[in-house]
């Protein structure tokens, strides 16, 4: 790869910064020109798309940067923490059994949607889905399936499970990002029409206006102006909880592995339990749920969610980063499979929305807790009101429970899709 113009990582979190300053001060216009821009396209979409076209034009690289590491590592964890500090459990319970159910629909919709899709370019495309041992597209693919059910930890355990072809996986991480990316412009797009999908779903969204409402008021009650102090406390909250999270979430994982050989073994359905990048976002969010119940939760009206949203957009744009626009047509079949792969997760998600009356949100929440995982969730959730947030995170942690599971299933029905 050609090395990019900028590789000073201090200049080009700068050149990010400029990035989301540009977006959200242009977003924040209320006439002219920028109104009319973000009524059709999403500001949170914007946050990818902008990182997205320095990559693109040589100015950064996500190869040659370790901001993404960074992000993800560092600052997911302390927004889980500050995300998660006001929650409501018992009014998140009461959202009832639709958003579990939407979250396994968009599961099985990946599981199903991959063997289906090599099955349909297959038809017109054969060498597309071919190749021989550790060549084998499916092999390949298995990596989206961890990535779009899971998330990292999954999709690298995929990696190590199948074996696939080192020099070539950078074309599956590619479809990956790009079609993770549309159907989740395609998701934003439709936020701003929620009230007429979920008419046409004829969907019941009380239990979804009552938790804005309560948590609404309860962030009212408790809002004031927020002091040095108070920042300082929830910085120690933030970052004390991620490297509490670090450090057992490392020490867990080399127990489980050194002491469980289904853990260990790379081919187990367990083996997401060996992942410290999994244990360290279950560790964050349960310090978080766990703050929930004490007098912390009142950090809330000293902003603790807004500075939690804060550290998941610069990871939203260190995200953007990955994705090279250049190089979306370089392998069409592959980025076709990719396709015809998210419709058939999306049009699963719709039909099962039209037959239990699903809100929106469900819908597009389940999707993300899948598709994105905790990077992507709590950012949709919060674009249908801030105190959605933490239902966001919840079903994100729950997608990398299921995610190596349902994976090794969807491969190998990969593997019985490509020998038909």
């Amino acid at each position: 790869m050609a090395q990019p113009l900028i590789t000073n990582d201090t200049v080009v979190f700068g050149l990010l910064a400029l990035a989301l300053g540009f977006i959200f001060y242009t977003s924040s216009l209320t006439s002219g020109f920028w109104k009319k821009f973000y009524s059709i396209v999403p500001a949170v979409l914007m946050c990818y798309l902008l990182p997205a076209i320095l990559a693109s034009s040589g100015l950064i690289s996500d190869e040659t940067s370790n901001l993404y590491f960074m992000a993800s590592r560092y600052l997911l964890p302390a927004a889980l923490v500050l995300m998660t500090l006001s929650i409501d459990l018992k009014a998140i319970a009461n959202l009832g059994s639709k958003a579990l159910i939407m979250f396994l629909t968009g599961s099985a919709g990946i599981i199903i949607g991959g063997p289906l899709a090599i099955l349909i370019v297959s038809f017109f495309s054969p060498e597309t889905v071919g190749g021989n041992d550790f060549d084998a597209i499916w092999r390949g693919l298995s990596t989206i399936a961890g990535s779009w059910i899971g998330g990292g930890a999954n999709q690298a355990a995929m990696l190590e499970i199948f074996q696939y072809n080192p020099e070539k996986y950078g074309g599956m991480v590619l479809i990956d990002i790009v079609v993770a990316n549309v159907w989740m412009a395609i998701i934003l797009l439709g936020v701003g029409k929620t009230k007429r999908i979920d008419k046409w779903l004829k969907a019941d969204t009380r239990a979804i206006e009552t938790l804005k409402i309560k948590v609404t008021e309860f962030t009212e009650k408790i809002t004031r102006v927020p002091t040095l102090h108070d920042y300082m406390i929830m910085l120690c909250l933030a970052f004390a909880a991620t490297g509490f999270a670090h450090f057992f979430g490392d020490r867990t994982s080399e127990f489980l592995t050194s002491s469980f050989d289904a853990i260990s073994d790379t081919k187990s359905f367990l083996s997401f339990l060996g992942s410290a990048f999994f244990w360290m976002v279950v560790i964050a969010t349960a310090v978080g749920i766990a703050l929930s119940f004490t007098k912390a939760k009142n950090y809330e009206g000293a902003g603790a969610s807004k500075i939690g949203g804060m550290f998941i957009y610069i990871l939203v744009a260190t995200i953007g980063m990955k994705m090279d626009l250049g190089k979306v047509l370089e392998n069409p079949g592959l980025i076709a499979i990719g396709f015809i792969w998210i419709t058939i997760h999306a049009g699963l998600l719709i039909l099962v929305a039209k037959l239990i009356k699903a809100p929106y949100f469900f819908l597009a929440v389940g999707s993300q807790a899948n598709v994105g995982g905790a990077a992507s969730a709590p950012v949709v959730a919060a674009e249908f009101h801030p105190s959605l947030t933490s239902v966001g995170v919840l079903l994100a942690v729950l997608g990398y429970v299921v995610g190596t599971g349902g994976a090794l299933l969807c491969a190998y029905l990969m593997e019985v899709a490509s020998t038909v």
